[in-house]
């Protein structure tokens, strides 16, 4: 199998061509990271604090590169390429703390002489499926705390994100078969969470499903990020053009192509009218051509477009209006205007599963009881936003929201870094990615119990 990326912005450009090594070469990967990890365990905090902080300089030191790169092979926009690579570096130096950290505790035992310790320890090898769509982070924010507490790491990445990831870990500079990327397709990823002690997959539900039943029948620790169908509550007392700024933002922002993105919007009693209007010239000012290519981005495939067209179609023939958008721009590159719908029927695809594009159907409820009902029908609950002046209607309805993450006044996209990050209900599985729980994850807890040489006295 030939793994290829192209330009999303340029079909015809190709970004890079490799060949997919395949099962077997996989697993001899996977056993040269297991002997490798011995020693970069042995090597010390001190060696591990010094190598990620080296990583992060490299990063930092080929940021206009590694911007370029990424909006070249995943369409990313210029200015959300450029933050990645920012935030990227900033996990690495986050991370590089992290070996100086207490690894346990000590306790008193119940009777007699003696300590009890309970200390974590890396797993061995990190197994690590990530998707394109945040080319660099999404790696680094699943290999810096793996790598960090003493294990190695194998990545595997999307095939559209191919050139990203294997740059990244030339940069990355560790030493041999610490940090190896394989590049391929299911077959290299089943073989790599077939063979890995600890897994960490963000993709499709479907796909995750999968590595989750295939790692917890091993007995093997495994997250798996799923994605959202992320909703918007917009009460009458918010700030209208605020929030319909912030969330247009969210809708069309790298061509809605976050697993964070705005793709309900759900307008409380008086707001609906005023929304309607703010949110259609919001998101009609961001189809324009110089708007379309600095914000949005052109979506990563032809697949992904027909995708999105197919489903736009559809609900335009099931009795939904368009508000804003619904059109394919004329030229190179898969672009899809920014869109809004209204009067999307229940049940439609729309409204209950996640399609990954800048498109979005605008809801109304009576009161924030219909609205926190229509934010939890779903099952992908990962992250909802609140908009509204009221700081009692702010914390009734994040008591009451489903989702992962909930953000007040403020887009669904967007996270930081050393917070826990992860979904409800199918949007995700296991341990939360990213700041300290990323670390235990990474690790596994044992307790030591230390007694006299002579026994107890």
């Amino acid at each position: 199998m030939t793994v290829t990326s192209h330009n999303p912005a340029d079909p015809t450009d190709l970004v890079v061509s490799v060949q997919a090594p395949g099962a077997a070469a996989v697993r001899a990967v996977v056993e040269r990271a297991r002997a490798a990890q011995r020693g970069w365990l042995a090597a010390g905090a001190a060696a591990r604090s010094a190598a990620l902080t080296r990583a992060a300089e490299a990063i930092e030191a080929h940021a206009d590169e590694l911007a370029d790169l990424v909006v070249r092979e995943v369409g990313k926009p210029p200015a959300e390429a450029r933050g990645e690579v920012a935030r990227t570096a900033a996990i690495w130096r986050y991370y590089a703390q992290a070996p100086y950290g207490p690894s346990g505790a000590t306790h008193e035992t119940a009777a007699g002489e003696g300590l009890l310790l309970t200390r974590r320890r890396p797993h061995g090898v990190a197994g690590l499926i990530t998707p394109w769509n945040f080319p660099l982070a999404i790696p680094v924010w699943k290999a810096a705390p793996a790598l960090a507490m003493g294990n190695a790491v194998v990545l595997k990445p999307a095939p559209e994100a191919t050139a990203c990831a294997l740059r990244l870990a030339e940069l990355a500079g560790l030493p041999a078969d610490v940090l190896t990327v394989v590049p391929g397709g299911a077959e290299e990823g089943d073989a790599l969470i077939s063979g890995a002690d600890v897994v960490s997959f963000t993709g499709s539900t479907a796909v995750g499903q999968a590595v989750i039943r295939t790692t917890t029948a091993r007995g093997v620790p495994v997250q798996a990020e799923m994605g959202g169908l992320n909703a918007a509550l917009v009460l009458p007392d918010a700030d209208i053009e605020q929030a319909a700024g912030q969330l247009a933002y969210a809708i069309a922002g790298y061509a809605g192509q976050k697993c964070t993105a705005t793709s309900r919007v759900i307008a409380v009693g008086a707001a609906h009218q005023p929304l309607r209007e703010a949110l259609a010239k919001a998101l009609t000012a961001l189809a324009e051509p110089s708007a379309l290519a600095a914000v949005c981005g052109p979506v990563i495939s032809s697949a992904a477009r027909e995708r999105l067209t197919a489903a736009i179609d559809s609900a335009l023939a099931a009795g939904a209006t368009v508000l804003a958008g619904g059109g394919v721009p004329e030229g190179a590159g898969w672009f899809i205007e920014p869109t809004l719908l209204a009067d999307v029927p229940a049940g439609h695809p729309l409204r209950t599963e996640e399609f990954f594009g800048p498109v979005a159907v605008l809801l109304s409820a009576a009161d924030l009881d219909e609205a926190v009902e229509l934010a939890n029908d779903t099952r992908h609950s990962l992250a909802t936003s609140v908009h509204t002046r009221d700081l009692d209607t702010a914390l009734a309805a994040a008591d009451r929201l489903d989702a992962g993450m909930i953000r007040v006044n403020a887009p669904s996209s967007g996270v930081d870094f050393h917070l826990p990050f992860g979904g409800a209900k199918a949007a995700g599985y296991g341990s939360r990615e990213q700041g300290r729980a990323a670390l235990d994850f990474y690790t596994a807890e044992r307790t030591v119990t230390l007694l006299p040489a002579g026994g107890a006295r």
